[in-house]
C-alpha cells in the first residue's frame, strides 16, 4: 500500500514539474532560435537554455512542442547552431518563393529565377553528401560563381535538348527546368548602370538579392568583396540544406555533375544522357510553394 501511495506521488510532482516559468523558458528558447544571427556564445542566457534543454528532457519537450505550437520544424539544438528552426509549410514564419520574388519585380518569369538562384547556392554550397553529413564543413561561394555556375548548367541542358531534338522556346511562364535555363541564359549577367552598380533584374543582381536575404537569415556569411561577393555558410544554412536536400530540384541539379572546389567557383562534369531534368514550379530553398 505504501509503495502505491509512493509511486502516485511521484507522478503527481512529475506532472507538476512544468511551471509556468519553465513555459517562459521555453518560449524564450524558441524566440532566441528565430533569431538566426544570434550566436549562443554570446549570450549567456541562451547559452543556459540550450544547456537546459539538454540535460532536461521535459524542458526539452516543452520547448519542442512550443515550437510546433508555432508552426515550427526544430532541426538542432546544440552549442554550435542554437536552436535551429525552420518552418512548416503552413507556419506563419513560412517564406514563400512568389512572395519574394515580388518584392523584386513584378515580372512572373523572374519567380523562376530567383528559385533557381537559391537553389544554386545550396547546390554549389553543399555540392556533396559527405559536406552535408560533416557538421565541421564550411561551404564557400561567390556571386559570380553562383552565375558561373548556373551558366554552365544552362548551357549543358541546352546541349541535351539539342542531342533530342527539343530545342524549342516554351511560354515565359511555364514551369520546369527547361524554361529556366533559357529566360536565365538570356538575361544579362550584370546589366550594370553607369555608376557600376548592377541592376536588381541581371542574374548577378538575382544572385545578391539571394545571399543577403541568406546572411540576414543567418545561413550565411558575408566574408569579403571579390568576386561580387564572397560568402562562408553557417551551421544553420547546413541544417537548412540538410532538411531540404531531398527535393528533387536540388537532386536533379547535382546530378548534372558538379565538381566543388573551396574558392566559391565551380564547373560541371558531362552528365549521362538518360538523366531527366524536370524541375517543379517555385522550387527553391528555404522557401515553401
Amino acid at each position: 500500500m505504501s509503495e502505491y501511495v509512493e509511486a502516485e506521488a511521484s507522478g503527481a510532482s512529475a506532472s507538476a514539474a512544468v511551471t509556468p516559468a519553465d513555459a517562459a523558458d521555453a518560449a524564450r528558447l524558441v524566440a532566441f532560435g528565430l533569431q538566426p544571427k544570434l550566436q549562443p556564445a554570446r549570450d549567456q542566457e541562451y547559452t543556459e537554455l540550450l544547456r537546459r534543454y539538454r540535460e532536461d528532457p521535459p524542458f526539452a519537450r516543452l520547448a519542442d512542442a512550443v515550437a510546433a505550437g508555432l508552426g515550427l520544424v526544430v532541426l538542432e539544438v546544440s552549442p554550435r547552431a542554437g536552436m535551429a528552426v525552420t518552418a512548416a509549410e503552413d507556419s506563419v514564419f513560412a517564406v514563400r518563393m512568389g512572395d519574394y520574388a515580388r518584392r523584386t519585380s513584378a515580372d512572373g518569369s523572374d519567380r523562376f529565377l530567383h528559385g533557381l538562384a537559391h537553389l544554386a547556392v545550396a547546390a554549389l554550397a553543399f555540392p556533396r553528401p559527405e559536406d552535408l553529413a560533416d557538421d565541421a564543413y564550411i561551404g564557400r561561394i561567390t556571386v559570380n560563381g553562383v552565375d558561373a555556375f548556373v551558366r554552365q548548367a544552362c548551357r549543358r541542358l541546352e546541349e541535351r535538348a539539342d542531342e533530342l531534338g527539343e530545342n524549342t522556346d516554351p511560354a515565359t511562364d511555364a514551369p520546369g527546368l527547361e524554361a529556366a535555363w533559357r529566360i536565365w541564359a538570356r538575361r544579362s549577367a550584370t546589366g550594370a548602370t553607369k555608376d557600376a552598380r548592377r541592376l536588381a533584374g541581371s542574374t548577378t543582381g538575382i544572385i545578391g538579392k539571394a545571399v543577403v536575404f541568406l546572411t540576414d537569415s543567418g545561413f550565411l556569411q558575408r566574408t569579403g568583396d571579390d568576386q561580387g561577393g564572397t560568402y562562408r555558410t553557417t551551421a544553420r544554412y547546413q541544417l537548412q540544406v540538410r532538411d531540404m536536400a531531398g527535393s528533387a530540384a536540388m537532386a536533379e541539379l547535382l546530378e548534372l555533375g558538379v565538381v566543388p572546389v573551396t574558392d566559391g567557383t565551380a564547373s560541371l562534369l558531362p552528365a549521362d544522357a538518360t538523366e531527366d531534368l524536370d524541375l517543379v514550379a517555385d522550387a527553391g530553398l528555404p522557401f515553401h510553394s
